[in-house]
This record gives structure tokens, C-alpha cells and sequence, in this order.
């Protein structure tokens, strides 16, 4: 123990001591924190990987017609994701990206891509996915192309979750209802044909029956147009009738009226005349009987009265012929008073005579007799009536009493007369109007149901047709759902695994590595020439301190310095070439290119060891121990730089071990030679710039210091 002791207190003399153990003990931590630092969750730091994303997808129309973009949902869905830094760009950037380096994959979503997810599934042809491609470059990145393979299932899934998914199955599932609709459609249109032959029948019958309907409303118009005949003359007769009846209540009215006035008249007189007549009975009788006998002695002796007129005109004119006779024998006569007396009245008699014999003849003899005769007879009657005239007068008054009273009731019985009849005519005029719109209807009716037949005869046509043509759709149907294609359970279990997975992704690798050394070979070849470097300077010094002395030029000390390493690293180089290809079988593209680009890789890193070397000394071996590290964690080697944090992004162009391993990768899988020039470029501006501080190291460390002389930690 105290010797132990002892060994660790002679690093306390020294403040390089001091700090060589402190690096000492910092190195692992270094190694350890820095490359797990660096490579601590690359597969969660993806999305910086930048990616081409190549969208040439067009839109296609489903069965539908509805718009079908699955190419722009899948992009979209793939951005949201952030599976790698996707990069929208055009075929052209993607490809040139891809070749410089600027994109380490690339996705390309071809222009049929929604195209090919609206194909109908026809049974007889293979269900066609969707068809992504993606492109890698194991000369940019092997383990861009191994995290690709990675990402090949989130891709897949961000294609199942995108539109196109959801249109297959429903492609699928509309064709399966389809065909399920069809089975349905057919039954329906079986249940259709019996149905419409059954409507035929019905029609059939309904024809007949409107048939017998028409016929029965056509006698049944005939029969209303004879009652609207018949009404109409019902309602003129019911007028005239009430107009009767108003002039018959009128008359009955004043009938009524007058038969009082009669009946009071009656009554007045009887009270005077019955007791008259009762008491002059007899008186009555035996008058009556001498006007009769009278009477009847005139109408007897009447016939006489013509004879006996003329005679009196015979002979009152006789008389007068005979004065005047007398007269004219007798002159002094004339002149007699008496005569003259004589003359006048028997010219008086004579004229008389005439007036009575022409009063006969104008009188009508016959019809005076036959007065008189009638007046006689009444006379007899009235004498045989006279006993109980007064009864009669009573009972004449009792019946005109009774005339009265029955006039006034029929007076009553006409004014309910008119009234009925009135009502009768109204109800008439109403029933007329009535029986005028009921054969109106009924004729209308008969047309109505005439042309109902006729269309009934139609439908019955028409329905004889539908169900010919129910039956042929039927069987149409039939035909069309067994022609429909249908899937069974292992055809739909197929299918239904392309449609969960419809879309797939052709993985296209450029300048692929055959074997996974092969893809970490630059990024090992760099690492072993490194520290075949690192280990030639612990053997060899960077600086002669015997060309120093000499007074050489401080150029021709580097180079002195240098060419040894130079020597053994060109052995070390061929040998390793020599193994890696004839004892594990690397087969690089271009061989001699990659022979001479390690022969460049060892002129960089001698240089640059040298440097450190001249330059720090013993601690120069401590730099390139951690130069080592931060090029392993920053060089992008193993996997992208990108997903490392940006501490090793802002590092990795300034790094020699960057361009090694990017031009090995081209020298040996292939690719573009811009790569490898550019690395020769960059590793022969290392060398010389490493030379030339060298050079300037060597002339400022000529002079010979005691620290030189006894270095405070030898290594």
C-alpha cells in the first residue's frame, strides 16, 4: 500500500502530472459518456434524418365518383407522423439529393397510386395494393438503409390508417352488400311478379265491376235526369199549386168572412122572419095557393089575349069606321059633342086595342105563360112549404150557422194548405236543384266510371305486362346475383389480408452493401488506420530531436518526422487491404481507388498525429485519444449524423474521419465520384495543413528547454 501511495504522490510534483491523472481518470468517463451521448436514441431521433418524399400521385375517382386523393392523405399522414424529416421535393431534386448526400432516403408515390386503390375487386383478377418505392443508398448510410427496413412497418401502417385503406374495405364491403342487395332485389322482385299478377286478376275483376258500374251509373243518370225531369215539374205544379192555394186561402178567408157576415144576416132575419112565419103559416099557404090558382088561370087563359086583342082592334075599328060612317052621313054630327066624344073614345079603345095587340105580340105569351106556369108551381110549392117554413127557416139558419163555422175552418185548413204547399214547393225547388246535381253527378259518375273502365282495362293490360316484366327482372336478378361474384370464407380471409395490408413498399437500394461488414467496413478502415497511427507515434517521435539540432530546415524536420510514420502506415494500410480482401472477401467497387484513398487516409492522419505529437508532446497522445472519440460519435459512421445531438452535427464537417469513411463507402459499394474527390480533396488539405504546422512547431520548439530535456510525464 505505501508503495502504491508512493507512486501515485509523484504525479502531485508536477501540474502535468496533476492533470495527466486527472485526464487519466476522465478518459473512460469520456469514451463511455461521449459515445452513448451520441448514439443515446438515434431510432428516436429519425425525424432528422432528412428524407426525399416524391408525391407524383393523381386523384382518381371510386365507383362513386367521390374524389380519391390517397397519395396526398398518405403524405400528409406520413408528415404527421415524423417517421424521418421528410423533404417534399420532385423526382429530380430527390435523385440528385440522393446522390450528393443531401437526402439519405428517399419515398416516391407513384402517379397510380390512388388509382390502384379505386380498382373495382374483380374476382377474376388479383387484388392490386398500392405500390410505394423506396430508395436507399448504402454508399451515404448503410444503417440509413437498415433504419428504412425499420421503418417499413410504421410506413405500411400510416398507409392502412391513410384513405386508401378505408376505400378498399369499403369497396369490398359495398360489393359483398351488392351482392346481398341483388339475392334481396330478386326475392323482391319474385314477391313483385306474384304481387302484379295478382293486381292483374284484381284489375281484371276491377274492370269488369266498373264495367257493370259504368252501365249501372249510366241508367242510374238516365233515371236521375227523368226524376230532375219530373222535379222540375213537381216544383212548377207545387208553384202553380201554391199560388192556388194562396188565392184558395184568400177566397176561403173571405168565404169565411162572408159566411159570418151570412151567418149574423141569417140569424138577424130568422129572428124576424121565423116567428112571422110560424105564425102566418096558414096565411103563407092559402096566398101561395090563390097565386098559384091565379097563375095558373092566366097561364091558362093567356092564349086567349092575342085573339081576343085582335078582336078588340076589329072591333074598335069597327066602331070608328062606323062614326065615322056616321059622321059622314050624318055631318051635323061632326059637330056633336057627344058624337065627337063618341069618336075620340072610340078612337081611343081602337088605339088601345092596337097598343094591347102589339104589347102581346112583344111580350112573349109563350114565355109568359111558362112564368107563369113556373110561378104557379112555386106558388104550390110555397103554399106546401108554408107549414113549416119556420123549421126550415131555423134549420136554414142551424146550416148557414154550420156554413159559416165550416168556412171559417176551411179557411184555417187553407192557410195550412198554403203554408204545406209553400213548403212542399221550396222542398220541391230544393229537391229539383238536388236531382239536377245528383244527375249532373250521376253523369259525371257515368263518365267517371266509363273512363274508369277503360282505364281499368289499361291497368289490367299494363299489369299483364309488369308481370312479365316482374318475371324477367326476377329472373334477370336471379341471373345478374348469381353472376355477381361472391366470396367465401377463405377467398374473404384472403382478400381481406390484402385489403389490410393495400399498399406496399418496394425497397430499392442503391449500391447495396452484400454483407453487413461490408457496410461498416469504411467506418472501421478509418478506425484502424487511426489507431495504427496513433500507435506508430508511440513508437516513432514526431520530431527528431537529432534533425533539430542539425540546423535542417524545419520543413525537412517534419518531413523527416513524418515519412517513417508515412512508411509504416502505407504497411499497415496494404496489409489491412490485403486482408479484407483476400481473407474476408471484400470485393469493393473500385479497388485500386479505395487502395489509394486508405494510401491518402494515411498521409491525413499521420500528418495530424504528428502535429499533435510535435505540438503537445505526451499529451498530444491524450488529444488524438479523444480526436479519436469525438470522430467515432461524429464522423456519421454507424448512423446517420443526423440523429445525433447537434453538438456532433456541428462537428462532423470538421472532421477528417468524416471524409474517409463517406469516400471509402463510395470507393467500395459505389456511387458518385464527386464524394471521393472530395474527400482525396479535403484529406490532402489536411495533410498539408497538418505538415505546415508541424513545420511551424519544429522551428518554434528548436530551442531546448529543461521541460524538454526532462519532460514531467513521459509516455
Amino acid at each position: 500500500m505505501s508503495l502504491g501511495r508512493l507512486e501515485l504522490r509523484r504525479f502531485r510534483r508536477h501540474r502535468m502530472t496533476r492533470a495527466a491523472l486527472v485526464v487519466l481518470t476522465l478518459v473512460p468517463l469520456l469514451y463511455g459518456a461521449l459515445y452513448l451521448w451520441a448514439f443515446w436514441d438515434p431510432y428516436g431521433n429519425m425525424h432528422r434524418i432528412p428524407v426525399a418524399l416524391v408525391l407524383q400521385d393523381r386523384e382518381a375517382r371510386d365507383p362513386d365518383g367521390a374524389a380519391v386523393h390517397a397519395g396526398r392523405d398518405l403524405a400528409e399522414e406520413l408528415e404527421r407522423r415524423q417517421v424521418f424529416g421528410w423533404h417534399r421535393v420532385d423526382a429530380a431534386a430527390a435523385e440528385a439529393g440522393l446522390r450528393d448526400g443531401t437526402y439519405q432516403l428517399a419515398l416516391r408515390i407513384p402517379a397510380d397510386f390512388s388509382a390502384a386503390l379505386v380498382t373495382g375487386p374483380d374476382p377474376a383478377a388479383d387484388a392490386r395494393a398500392g405500390q410505394l418505392t423506396v430508395v436507399s443508398d448504402d454508399a451515404v448510410n448503410y444503417i440509413s438503409g437498415m433504419l428504412a427496413r425499420s421503418a417499413f412497418t410504421e410506413i405500411r401502417a400510416a398507409a392502412a390508417e391513410s384513405a386508401a385503406g378505408r376505400y378498399f374495405d369499403g369497396m369490398l364491403i359495398g360489393f359483398t352488400d351488392l351482392k346481398s342487395a341483388l339475392g334481396e332485389a330478386a326475392d323482391g322482385a319474385d314477391a313483385l311478379a306474384d304481387g302484379a299478377g295478382q293486381a292483374r286478376n284484381g284489375a281484371g275483376a276491377l274492370a269488369d265491376g266498373a264495367g257493370d258500374a259504368a252501365a249501372g251509373a249510366g241508367t242510374l243518370a238516365d233515371g236521375l235526369a227523368q226524376a230532375e225531369s219530373g222535379s222540375r215539374t213537381l216544383a212548377a205544379g207545387l208553384a202553380t199549386l201554391e199560388a192556388g192555394s194562396a188565392q184558395l186561402a184568400d177566397g176561403a178567408a173571405r168565404a169565411a168572412a162572408g159566411g159570418q157576415r151570412l151567418a149574423s144576416t141569417v140569424d138577424r132575419a130568422a129572428d124576424r122572419v121565423e116567428p112571422v112565419l110560424r105564425e102566418h103559416a096558414g096565411t103563407v099557404e092559402r096566398g101561395a095557393t090563390a097565386v098559384a090558382d091565379a097563375a095558373q088561370a092566366l097561364a091558362e087563359h093567356l092564349d086567349l089575349l092575342p085573339g081576343l086583342a085582335e078582336q078588340a082592334v076589329r072591333r074598335t075599328g069597327e066602331v070608328v069606321t062606323s062614326l065615322d060612317a056616321l059622321a059622314a052621313a050624318h055631318p051635323e054630327l061632326r059637330d056633336d059633342p057627344a058624337f065627337t066624344a063618341a069618336r075620340r073614345a072610340a078612337q081611343a079603345a081602337a088605339d088601345t086595342a092596337r097598343d094591347l095587340d102589339r104589347r102581346l105580340d112583344e111580350a112573349g105569351l109563350p114565355e109568359v105563360r111558362a112564368k107563369l106556369l113556373a110561378v104557379a108551381a112555386t106558388a104550390r110549392a110555397v103554399a106546401q112549404a108554408a107549414p113549416h117554413l119556420a123549421d126550415d127557416v131555423a134549420a136554414a139558419r142551424r146550416s148557414v150557422d154550420e156554413l159559416a163555422a165550416g168556412l171559417a175552418e176551411l179557411s184555417t185548413g187553407a192557410d195550412r194548405l198554403h203554408g204545406g204547399i209553400a213548403t212542399a214547393s221550396t222542398g220541391a225547388k230544393s229537391l229539383h236543384g238536388g236531382l239536377y246535381r245528383l244527375s249532373t253527378g250521376a253523369r259525371q259518375l257515368d263518365g267517371g266510371l266509363t273512363a274508369l273502365s277503360g282505364g281499368a282495362g289499361k291497368l289490367a293490360a299494363g299489369l299483364a305486362k309488369l308481370d312479365d316484366g316482374a318475371r324477367e327482372l326476377a329472373s334477370g336478378l336471379s341471373d345478374g346475383a348469381a353472376e355477381v361474384p361472391g366470396y367465401d370464407a377463405d377467398s374473404r380471409a384472403e382478400r381481406a389480408g390484402v385489403l389490410a395490408a393495400p399498399v406496399t413498399l418496394d425497397r430499392d437500394v442503391r449500391h447495396a452493401a452484400a454483407a453487413y461488414g461490408t457496410g461498416f467496413a469504411p467506418y472501421f478502415l478509418a478506425l484502424a488506420l487511426w489507431v495504427g497511427a496513433m500507435l506508430t507515434f508511440m513508437l516513432l517521435r514526431p520530431i527528431t530531436r537529432r534533425h533539430q539540432m542539425t540546423g535542417a530546415p524545419a520543413w525537412r524536420v517534419a518531413l523527416a518526422g513524418w515519412r517513417p510514420a508515412v512508411a509504416v502506415g502505407v504497411a499497415q494500410a496494404t496489409a489491412l487491404y490485403a486482408v479484407l480482401r483476400l481473407a474476408l472477401g471484400l470485393e469493393p467497387v473500385h479497388p485500386w481507388g479505395m487502395y489509394l484513398y486508405l494510401l491518402a487516409t494515411v498521409l491525413a492522419f499521420t500528418a495530424v498525429l504528428q502535429l499533435l505529437g510535435a505540438a503537445l508532446g505526451a499529451s498530444g497522445r491524450v488529444a488524438a485519444l479523444i480526436l479519436l472519440m469525438l470522430q467515432l460519435t461524429g464522423s456519421g459512421g454507424t448512423y446517420p449524423v443526423a440523429t445525433s445531438p447537434a453538438f456532433f452535427q456541428a462537428i462532423h464537417p470538421y472532421l477528417p474521419m468524416t471524409y474517409v469513411v463517406d469516400g471509402l463507402r463510395h470507393l467500395i459499394l459505389g456511387g458518385s465520384a464527386d464524394t471521393v474527390l472530395t474527400g482525396v480533396l479535403v484529406l490532402l488539405a489536411v495533410t498539408a495543413l497538418a505538415l505546415t504546422l508541424t513545420t511551424l512547431t519544429a522551428a518554434r520548439t528548436r530551442r531546448l528547454t529543461p521541460d524538454k530535456l526532462h519532460p514531467a510525464l513521459p509516455i
